[in-house]
């Protein structure tokens, strides 16, 4: 290597480190739509955030993608879609609390909801519906009435906590992956096309 070189790139690598993180960070970037659409998950293993990205790939890339964890001003979003991923019933405390401090702001604009769960592998029925979407999902959001959809999930060990991962092995539960990208991409398309109507 030459000295030219040695010295360019010794200078890009100090710009580099003045660059905030989250401007570094990969971030989902929709396209352009007249409406500002946004997804907000909940997540353990990352589940509900692919269940979200497909969403938006359904809706044609249209919606923004957030996690919870970020607490992301949605103020300048018309339409919102909310999920999350079931653990005992509910989903995280985290998303349930963001709800309930954000709910005037939510409320009208909330256009979907979601939820994914393992289900002990088992397919999704609408009792899973009506306990995760309609009494629990729907209630914290103030009773509303949406498109929704419970989705099978995934689990890995590697990613929970540690009380949760021994609980899991006790079970004699390994690793697995039930999430369909087709059924969330539908998912997406089913919510878009509902607005389109209405417009």
């Amino acid at each position: 290597m030459n000295k030219r070189d040695f010295f360019k790139i010794g200078i890009l690598s100090a710009i580099g480190l003045f660059i905030p993180k989250k401007l570094r960070a990969l971030e989902y970037y929709p396209n352009e739509s007249n409406e500002k659409w946004a997804v907000l998950y909940g997540t353990w293993c990352g589940s509900s955030r692919d269940a979200g990205l497909w969403i938006s790939e359904g809706m044609n890339g249209i919606a923004n993608v957030f996690d919870v964890r970020e607490n992301p001003d949605l103020s300048k979003y018309d339409y919102i879609i909310i999920g999350g991923s079931i653990r005992n019933g509910q989903t995280s405390v985290l998303l349930q609390e963001y709800i309930t401090k954000n709910k005037d702001l939510l409320k009208e604009k909330i256009r979907g909801l979601y939820a994914v769960c393992g289900n002990m592998m088992q397919p999704v029925g609408p009792e899973q519906k009506t306990a995760l979407i309609d009494n629990h999902l729907a209630k914290i959001c103030g009773d509303i009435n949406v498109p929704s959809k419970v989705f099978l999930g995934r689990i890995t060990l590697g990613l929970m906590d540690k009380e949760s991962r021994n609980m899991m092995q006790q079970m004699k539960m390994t690793d697995y992956d039930n999430l369909k990208r087709a059924d969330c991409l539908d998912f997406g398309k089913e919510i878009l096309e509902k607005i389109t109507h209405k417009a």
